[in-house]
C-alpha cells in the first residue's frame, strides 16, 4: 500500500470515527452550550405578569435614564392635597395661637438639624410642590427626584431595580414602589425591631 492509499484509509477512519463518536441519545450533550441551544428550540417566551398585583394601585409610568417603569401616583393618596385649600395664608398667619392646627406638630428627623427644615423641601411660595436644593419645582408624585439629590447610589440602585420594592417582583410591567412609599419622609431611619419569632436562644446568649 502506497503513501496515498495509507493517508486515504486513515483519513476515511478518522471521519468515521468522528461520525459515530458525535452520536449521542436524547439528553445527552456535548457541552452546556448544545444542551442550551437544543432546549431552547421550542422556548416561546414567559407568561408571568405582575398586573394581577397592580389591581387597586394607581399608576404612572416615569422614564429615568435608560430605565423606564410604573410607580405608584401618590398626590392622591396624600389626604391634605393639594395644599394650597389650607395654605392660603403666609405661614406666619397659620402658625398663629388661634389657627387651625395641622401639621404643626411633626418634628423633623432627617439629616443635622442645622441643615435640613421644612423649606429645605416644601417651596413656601408654591406649597402645592417640592423645590430643589437650586430652587426648581418638583411634582409631589416625583418626590424621588428631591431624594436623590443627596442619596446618589440609592438612587441609581433603584432605578436599576436593586433598591426598594417590585410590586409583582421581576414580572413584567415592571412597577417599583418609591422613596416614600418605604420611607416616611420627616424621620427616614427604620427603627429596630425584634424578629416576628422571639429567639430564646438568642438572649440566653446575649446574658
Amino acid at each position: 500500500m502506497n503513501n496515498h492509499s495509507m493517508h486515504r484509509v486513515v483519513c476515511i477512519s478518522f471521519i468515521v470515527l468522528l461520525f459515530f463518536s458525535c452520536k449521542h441519545g436524547e439528553g445527552e450533550y456535548h457541552g452546556v452550550t448544545d444542551k442550551i441551544k437544543a432546549e431552547s428550540e421550542n422556548y416561546h417566551g414567559i407568561s408571568l405578569s405582575s398586573e394581577a398585583y397592580l389591581e387597586g394601585v394607581e399608576t404612572m409610568e416615569i422614564t429615568e435614564g435608560e430605565h423606564t417603569f410604573l410607580i405608584p401616583e401618590r398626590k392622591r393618596q396624600i389626604k391634605s392635597f393639594a395644599c394650597t385649600e389650607c395654605h392660603s395664608k403666609p405661614l406666619s398667619q397659620l402658625q398663629s395661637k388661634d389657627g387651625k392646627k395641622a401639621h404643626w406638630d411633626i418634628k423633623l428627623h432627617h439629616a443635622n438639624e442645622n441643615t435640613m427644615n421644612c423649606a429645605t423641601c416644601h417651596d413656601g411660595n408654591n406649597m402645592d410642590n417640592l423645590k430643589s436644593l437650586t430652587g426648581n419645582s418638583i411634582d409631589f408624585n416625583n418626590s424621588y427626584n428631591l431624594c436623590n439629590q443627596c442619596h446618589t447610589k440609592q438612587f441609581e440602585d433603584w432605578k436599576g431595580g436593586a433598591h426598594g420594592k417590585r410590586i409583582g417582583g421581576w414580572a413584567p410591567p415592571r412597577a417599583s414602589m418609591t422613596c416614600v412609599n418605604c420611607h416616611n419622609p420627616h424621620k427616614p431611619h427604620f427603627e429596630k425591631r425584634w424578629p416576628a419569632r422571639f429567639n430564646t436562644q438568642k438572649i440566653k446568649e446575649r446574658e
